[in-house]
């Protein structure tokens, strides 16, 4: 039995997650549990896999929890605590790290650090502080199980072969909801427009990332430090049908590739069992079915928000933590609709612009970096709604 810990159980990948181990019973046990806010769902979780402990981010949240009458014996925790309590569970083998965001990072290193193996879906802790993350793994002689579904790909693909024998990887890309949109298009899209993912079922964050492309320049920083290959050696490709999740190039000129439908239940089987691939009840991927399958380039003219996270990774230091902050700042300015889609790469870039290079070498490093990032970003935000606000009403002189 594999006593598991999901962080964030109450968003896409942690229901999913949960829906896997439900049909394995007699393999996984479901030990801890942790959600934001959502207190209703989080006990109805708490309620059917009976956990040892839950925690909620949110005390308010973790207030209502401990007044329901459902969540049995389990012991309720609250704050960044209470989630590094249940991320550190003496009982725990593996512990999926599926929270949103740079929130993730403070459970999920803790959870390296008392030596569980962690699956992550979460890729802001890798962006934030990859360097530190690779560094504790060593030190505690734990394992990072990829459940990005793009960098299990590239997992499997490399499973058997050497890494001195890689030339490049190549992660695949859907192209988002606006990939034949023109700039001026872009400018005047909503966000229901940008929600509308044309293959994924995902949280509203990591939708809107995918339709700017920032998810795929978070997952280039990521798979950096998860495989330890150079920037100059990772490529981005675009591939509409989603079929092909990434793939790995090696020196004899072969490319080995994992395909399959897109369903993020795959890559959190395989994180769950690796190296065992256990059954699911999902349909096949027919091929004959799903038609041609196409590439193309992607456009950083159109989609600069890919750029920027390139340039990240070769100025290195505190930049990739202040990316990532920036972007969450502007993504959630974008879902708030005080800017527009077209603000988000804006507001990444003059808080990059602003920012003046540290090293990063602890955990306090990436925090501060964090918190310097989300103010300046939050002002740009205020700004653009400002200058928004003016041009509204100019518009009904």
């Amino acid at each position: 039995m594999k006593h598991i810990v999901i962080l964030g159980s109450t968003g896409s990948v942690g229901i999913s997650a949960l829906e896997v181990l439900a049909s394995y019973p007699d393999r996984f046990d479901v030990c801890a549990l942790t959600a934001a806010r959502q207190d209703e769902r989080f006990a109805e979780q708490i309620e059917t896999f009976r956990p040892n402990v839950a925690a909620m981010a949110d005390e308010s949240a973790a207030n209502r929890l401990r007044s329901r009458p459902n969540i049995g014996d389990t012991t309720i925790y609250s704050g960044v605590e209470g989630l590094v309590q249940a991320a550190t569970l003496d009982q725990a083998d593996l512990v999926i790290s599926a929270i949103v965001g740079a929130a993730g990072l403070v459970p999920t290193l803790a959870a390296i650090q008392a030596g569980k193996n962690v699956a992550l879906a979460n890729k802001e802790p890798m962006v934030m502080a990859g360097q530190l993350m690779k560094q504790e793994t060593s030190a505690h002689g734990v394992m990072i199980f990829p459940v990005d579904s793009e960098h299990s790909a590239l997992f499997q693909s490399m499973q058997g072969h050497r890494k001195e024998d890689i030339r490049r990887l190549i992660l695949t890309c859907s192209g988002g909801p606006f990939r034949t949109c023109t700039r001026e298009e872009m400018r005047h899209k909503t966000k229901a427009e940008a929600l509308n993912h044309p293959n994924w079922e995902m949280g509203s964050k990591v939708t809107i990332d995918s339709a700017t492309l920032m998810n795929k320049g978070l997952e280039v920083i990521e798979a950096h430090w998860l495989f330890g290959i150079p920037s100059s050696k990772i490529e981005v490709i675009i591939h509409p049908q989603s079929i092909i999740h990434s793939m790995v190039e090696y020196k004899d000129g072969s490319i080995i590739a994992q395909m399959g439908i897109p369903d993020m239940k795959i890559p959190i089987a395989y994180a769950l069992s690796c190296p065992e691939h256990i059954s699911l009840d999902l349909p096949r991927c027919d091929l004959l079915k799903e038609g041609p399958l196409t590439f193309e380039a992607p456009d950083t003219e159109r989609f600069p928000c890919l750029a920027l996270a390139y340039r990240a990774l070769q100025v290195g230091g505190t930049m990739p933590a202040v990316l990532n902050a920036a972007n969450e700042v502007a993504v959630q300015g974008f879902l708030d609709d005080k800017i527009s889609f077209i603000d988000i790469e804006g507001v990444i870039e003059r808080t990059m612009d602003a920012h003046s290079r540290l090293e990063l070498d602890t955990l306090e490093d990436a925090l501060s970096a964090d918190s310097w990032a989300r103010e300046c970003a939050g002002m740009i935000v205020h700004d653009c709604a400002a200058d928004s606000v003016v041009m509204r009403r100019g518009s009904y002189a």
